[in-house]
């Protein structure tokens, strides 16, 4: 007769026989995590990324994963014929600092420069201050808390993303007017060089607060003995960093709009600024597939739209453009990037309260440093 007091078996443990030692069958089925853990941390974490909760662990007889974990690792069979190769030591805080504000201080040494230049100088300088950001940015987001596994396919979205920060708005009001008729930096299709500022001085401060993100949550993660404990402190936390890090672009926003003599665009450089930052703090502790659907998708409605509007000048096809049109008489041109960041953002935000509450994602990253 079936026992209906017994617990249901979760995911990923195994069904102890009757008489036999549980936790030696959990061992045998994370034989692999359990020999190769440095840490009893590091088993919890691998326990539960393959679905082991507290309450699997009360039927080992222990009262959180963490204390279960603490006997796999004691009775693991590590391996110690050669010691462990040493981590790489991390990049000094002062090293990686100046990483992240090399990206905001070339961009607005380009945009002085031209400001100064005219013709082929100015397509020069444009080229070579563009390449110059492009590698420090790199260089940023390579060294520091800002380094991460490799998110292939993220790229193409994000240069189109920053692009249309900076020409979309005038292009499309000049497109809803029948143009454009002139290039770009003219009197009919404006750049708006602060948002592109402002969103390379922002380096630095997602730097900051990803990296206060980690070691709170890491210094948390050592002293939690539940997991949904731990979720719970981390969740608002994380949506700390977040807010610092909107306060931080908002300031930037206000302060490039001065020095460019521009009208500030907020809503713009918020909303992207927030994907961003949240796309990378995913990708830091291993999340990268959801960022790049998320920014992809967001690239592509914006071009989208933008084509809707040049396609309705064909015969018949008036009516694509009502949408943006409607959109673009009821707020701004900014309404547009601003509403598909935001609500991309939102979705990544909500991804981010899921993963990043899990102990796994922090163990892991910490083993990444």
């Amino acid at each position: 007769m079936t026992d209906l007091s017994a617990p249901a078996r979760e995911p990923g443990t195994p069904a102890p026989r009757r008489g036999a030692d549980p936790v030696k069958a959990l061992l045998h089925r994370h034989r692999e995590l359990c020999e190769t853990a440095v840490d009893p941390l590091e088993i919890a974490a691998g326990l539960e990324a393959h679905g082991v909760t507290d309450r699997t662990a009360a039927r080992f007889r222990h009262r959180d994963v963490f204390s279960l974990a603490e006997e796999l690792y004691a009775r693991a069979n590590h391996h110690t014929d050669a010691p462990p190769a040493a981590p790489p030591a991390p990049a000094p805080r002062t090293t990686w600092a100046v990483l992240t504000l090399l990206p905001g201080l070339l961009c607005l040494a380009t945009l002085a420069a031209l400001r100064l230049t005219a013709g082929q100088t100015r397509l020069l300088t444009a080229a070579v201050g563009t390449l110059a950001v492009f590698l420090a940015l790199r260089a940023a987001l390579r060294r520091g808390p800002l380094s991460g596994p490799r998110s292939p396919g993220t790229a193409l979205p994000v240069c189109w993303l920053i692009a249309y920060a900076l020409l979309g708005e005038g292009l499309l009001r000049a497109a809803l007017t029948g143009g454009p008729d002139t290039p770009p930096t003219t009197a009919d299709w404006p750049l708006t060089a602060a948002t592109l500022a402002a969103l390379a001085l922002a380096c630095a401060p997602a730097a900051w607060t990803t990296h206060l993100f980690r070691t709170r949550t890491h210094r948390r993660l050592t002293a939690s003995r539940a997991l949904e404990d731990f979720a719970t402190s981390v969740r608002p936390l994380l949506l700390g960093t977040v807010v610092l890090h909107l306060l931080a672009v908002a300031a930037l926003t206000l302060l490039t709009a001065a020095l460019l003599d521009e009208a500030p665009a907020l809503g713009t450089t918020l909303t992207l600024g927030a994907l961003l930052h949240l796309s990378r703090l995913l990708a830091v502790h291993g999340f990268t597939h959801a960022p790049r659907v998320i920014l992809t998708a967001t690239a592509l409605t914006q071009a989208a739209a933008l084509a809707t509007v040049f396609a309705a000048r064909l015969p018949g096809l008036a009516a694509l453009a009502t949408p943006v049109e409607t959109l673009v008489t009821a707020w701004t041109p900014s309404a547009l990037p601003a509403l598909t960041c935001g609500a991309a953002a939102c979705v990544l935000l909500l991804h981010a309260a899921r993963r990043l509450t899990r102990a796994s994602a922090h163990a892991h990253a910490e083993a990444r440093r």
